[in-house]
């Protein structure tokens, strides 16, 4: 793929940022508004556009791939956890939980989705959502530990509770056995599902204008863990990742999705866990914010490299 087509990808979903930001600006949407948007974007558009993703007649390739991507998105989780802990070492309490936090959970809902649509579409996003699958899994499981500690046994059966029903989790079960019998859905029902998993892309990306126009970062400017942060977060853990894949063998769109999806900026549960445990809940949206930012630069050289 061209450098100009990349561009221009990244180019439109930046636009769609700056319509959000200003929405809040001119209070179009409230911090309240944007909470009941980021509902509906998890809760309705984002399942819809996965389920949508595996309504296609595939062929064995990519198949074939589909469970490659669980062994790929795996590895990745585990290199990154480690990765991170190590390369974070230097920093201490609190900062060190956001900054591990957000180097692990990545934004796959918001913007790793819009982006594998606009480059490898339908296809990209079925290897995308065997990759959130495991997003979900870790995210009210190790996540939570980061923040809490530790769980009880009744605890965890809520947690557990929670990752059955996550409707991510759900539409990738019904998208797999749509995909796996070959199941033929009715034009009516297969254009309503597409419409409304077509919102997902220019959604996500207005509540992330929304969350940018709110950050005030000047008084951390001076704090070099930020920039460090940002650096491992952007550049260090995705080239590793990246060359990591190298040993696998010839490039693939499942293995390039993986890729794609670990040089995701912050995951915006970064600032809610943060905010709910009222652990360094500023700082943690600066880190949303800023990877957020700067991540339509480090991605579109990325691209560019791997396509």
């Amino acid at each position: 793929m061209g450098l100009l087509v990349i561009l221009e990808s990244v180019l439109s979903l930046f636009i769609m940022i700056l319509v959000g930001v200003y929405a809040s600006k001119k209070k179009i949407i409230t911090t309240k508004m944007n909470k009941g948007l980021t509902n509906i974007l998890i809760q309705i558009a984002l399942p819809f556009m996965i389920l949508s993703s595996f309504i296609y007649t595939y062929d064995n390739t990519i198949r074939s791939n589909v469970v490659k991507t669980f062994y790929y998105s795996i590895i990745t989780y585990i290199v990154i956890i480690i990765v991170s802990y190590l390369l974070l070492l230097p920093i201490k309490r609190d900062k060190k939980t956001i900054l591990h936090f957000a180097n692990v959970f990545m934004n796959t809902g918001y913007v790793g989705f819009p982006i594998l649509n606009s480059i490898y579409g339908a296809e990209g996003i079925v290897y995308g959502s065997i990759f959130n699958m495991f997003f979900v899994i870790l995210l009210w499981t190790y996540g939570l530990v980061l923040f809490k500690g530790s769980f009880d046994k009744k605890e965890l059966k809520k947690e557990l509770k929670k990752i059955l029903l996550n409707p991510s989790i759900i539409a990738v079960c019904i998208g797999a056995i749509i995909m796996i019998f070959n199941i033929q859905l009715s034009g009516g029902l297969l254009s309503s599902i597409e419409a409304i998993g077509n919102i997902t892309g220019p959604l996500s990306m207005i509540i992330i204008g929304v969350i940018l126009s709110n950050v005030k970062i000047k008084k951390y400017l001076i704090d070099w863990t930020i920039y460090y942060g940002v650096t491992t977060k952007l550049i260090i853990i995705p080239a590793i990742i990246y060359l990591i894949s190298l040993s696998v063998g010839e490039p693939s769109k499942a293995i390039n999705t993986v890729i794609i999806m670990s040089a995701m900026p912050a995951s915006a549960m970064t600032s809610i866990l943060a905010e709910s445990f009222d652990k360094e809940k500023e700082y943690a949206a600066v880190i949303v914010s800023v990877t957020t930012l700067l991540s339509l630069v480090t991605v579109t050289v990325l691209l560019k490299i791997i396509i």
